[in-house]
């Protein structure tokens, strides 16, 4: 399994806190073909995201392959504050999975 990197940052937006999450993904589609081989690339994509806020779930995202690579996802989170526990869970075609877990930081 590859090591896939996330990112997440808060901010205050129009009262609202916005969460803006960065996944490193290929994102394949399956439609595509190597340059040199000229074989189809398999599909690779995320299929699901999950963001807690103090541990309930409050946005659940079903993904397929329009997705761009390295997706960047943003939310908005009604009633968050600073320093509320969130955490980010995806999950893909392959069973590729990833978690992180942070505050929100509007200071």
């Amino acid at each position: 399994m590859a090591d896939r990197k996330m990112k997440m940052r808060t901010r205050l937006q129009d009262g609202v806190v916005e969460l803006q999450v960065l996944i490193t993904h290929p994102m394949e589609t399956g439609l595509r073909t190597d340059k040199n081989t000229n074989t189809k690339i398999p599909p690779h994509f995320i299929q699901k995201v999950n963001v807690e806020l103090n541990g309930k779930v409050v946005v659940v995202l079903n993904t397929g392959t329009g997705l761009s690579e390295d997706p960047l996802l943003g939310f908005r989170l009604k009633g968050a504050k600073n320093s509320d526990k969130l955490k980010i869970f995806w999950s893909d075609n392959l069973g590729e999975s990833g978690t992180l877990e942070g505050i929100v930081d509007i200071s």
